[in-house]
């Protein structure tokens, strides 16, 4: 079996009735092996920008005040080579015809986060997957999007997809790091630039990354991995 791998992951706009047209799910991942350090340096770029080390990265939190710090994660990100990152974007979330395909919206959610993480995957892989912790019915979706990615892979034993747990994310800076990343996708696939901050942020990603950010990468891409994805119309 190869090497242990983390994924770190957070939605945004998500919720069936929120008027959103869009959700997107996201997902920050890196060696377990360098886990615990990618988190201590993440702490660290905190406290050189006076920020107690407890500061939870979120990007509802990005202010003009704080953009130095905000701009640094990213930079990071960009920097060390065993970050990754993947996005799927769910388009025409505003008009999902549930009933015609026989699901509800949670079924279509775990559909959403199965795109999402089935290309991170090898068969000889060792993957722990770790959610934002959001509500109390996370651990009957976490049983539920345990079973369907290991069923995919025939991973009956549990060797290859080892565990998918929540989190809190303000213990766990990769899932902050993930908000982050997440936010950056959702608001500029909203349209929205009311922020001169967000929207710094989303130049600098698009920057370093190459990518406009609103279309689908290269399936291989694997340092800013983005999905488009759109519903069917029959």
């Amino acid at each position: 079996m190869g090497d242990v791998v983390n994924i770190y992951c957070d939605e945004s706009c998500h919720l069936e009735h929120d008027g959103q047209p869009i959700m997107v799910l996201g997902a920050v991942w890196c060696p377990v092996a360098r886990a615990r350090e990618i988190a201590v340096r993440i702490r660290e770029i905190k406290a050189n920008h006076s920020l107690p080390r407890d500061f939870e990265i979120k990007w509802g939190k990005v202010s003009p005040a704080r953009l130095k710090f905000y701009l640094a994660l990213v930079d990071y990100f960009f920097d060390d080579d065993d970050l990754h990152f993947r996005a799927l974007v769910a388009t025409g979330k505003d008009r999902l015809r549930h009933q015609a395909f026989g699901q509800d919206h949670d079924t279509w959610y775990y559909k959403m986060y199965f795109e999402l993480l089935k290309v991170l995957f090898e068969p000889d892989g060792r993957y722990r997957i770790y959610l934002d912790y959001k509500d109390t019915q996370a651990a009957s979706k976490v049983r539920k999007l345990h079973d369907v990615l290991s069923n995919n892979m025939y991973d009956f034993d549990g060797k290859v997809i080892e565990r998918v747990q929540c989190v809190r994310s303000h213990e766990v800076e990769q899932v902050q790091l993930a908000d982050l990343l997440t936010g950056v996708i959702s608001y500029v696939n909203r349209g929205l630039a009311e922020s001169r901050a967000k929207t710094a942020l989303v130049d600098r990603m698009r920057q370093r990354s190459q990518y406009t950010l609103t279309r689908s990468t290269p399936l291989g891409e694997k340092k800013v991995n983005l999905f488009r994805w759109t519903p069917s119309e029959v």
